[in-house]
């Protein structure tokens, strides 16, 4: 019986980084099929299909973006009725039986739509990858405003939006989790609709958790970790970084700036649910 199924988006990627993800999926017994879905410019990483018979190589010949690549590999799992679909960044890396502890939540919470287990730096510190719906501030503040006497009110900002608070340390409903690692129930997502294409890169995981989360609990479940070699490119480059801000503004267009009822009350219910415990 189908299991799970999952897909990485490729793009120039390291061959030995994309070896270590891919054999942490197809180790567990609940894996299927794996879809490498490539936006590079060449095929050279269809080499990687040789690895396993599970792996699935799907070259687009173009770089049609990241929630359109996973969109590919998500309808295939839908149409093959495939239980659940995990989205998995290429630099994620975790020990055997993760997956185990994943379905089986799933499974005993039909509820669920969503789930992601604790993220973790390779050196075991935490990642504060659990969210509130972001505000214009949230994502703009932190970014350029960081700085001088505006830094304490900023770190005060972050110690809410990125709920550190709470100590990482028990189950939440989270409404914003991260795109590195989403664990999806198939049928959730024939619901509440897949990634929207119109992000080509960033922001297309918020509003992807914002919809699940409003029909489904999004499960922050902390008894399991990963591993995310994380480098925050928009940090770093300033290709990146452009895209970052077109996609941010292209959510604020969607969902509104600074008048969202929605979101001030998925924020409001997030943070008294969590205080609850």
């Amino acid at each position: 019986m189908y299991k799970i199924n999952s897909s990485i988006v490729l793009y120039h990627n390291n061959k030995t980084q994309l070896e270590k993800a891919i054999a942490c999926f197809l180790n567990s017994n609940l894996a299927d099929n794996l879809y490498l879905v490539d936006n590079s410019s060449d095929d050279s990483l269809a080499v990687l299909q040789k690895l396993d018979k599970r792996i699935i190589y799907i070259f687009n010949n173009a770089n049609v973006g990241y929630g359109t690549a996973h969109n590919i590999a998500i309808r295939e799992s839908i149409k093959d009725n495939v239980p659940y679909h995990l989205v998995l960044n290429p630099d994620i890396y975790f020990e055997p039986g993760v997956l185990e502890i994943l379905y089986s939540y799933m499974e005993q919470n039909s509820d669920v739509g969503q789930l992601m287990p604790k993220v973790l730096y390779p050196d075991g510190s935490i990642q504060y990858l659990c969210k509130l719906i972001p505000t214009p501030f949230d994502l703009f503040g932190r970014r350029f405003f960081n700085i001088g006497p505006l830094k304490k009110c900023i770190d005060k900002r972050n110690d809410k939006y990125e709920l550190r608070f709470t100590g990482y340390n028990k189950i939440m409903n989270i409404p914003y989790l991260s795109g590195c690692f989403m664990f999806f129930r198939t049928k959730a997502l024939q619901d509440v609709g897949l990634f929207d294409e119109r992000f080509f890169m960033y922001m297309e995981d918020v509003d992807l958790s914002r919809r699940m989360h409003s029909k489904y609990k999004t499960i922050f479940l902390p008894t399991v970790s990963i591993y995310h070699e994380y480098e925050k490119a928009s940090y770093k480059n300033l290709k990146s970084l452009k895209m970052h801000l077109k996609s941010s503004i292209q959510y604020f267009n969607k969902w509104g700036w600074f008048i969202d009822k929605e979101r001030k009350e998925i924020n409001i219910k997030a943070l008294q649910d969590i205080n609850k415990f």
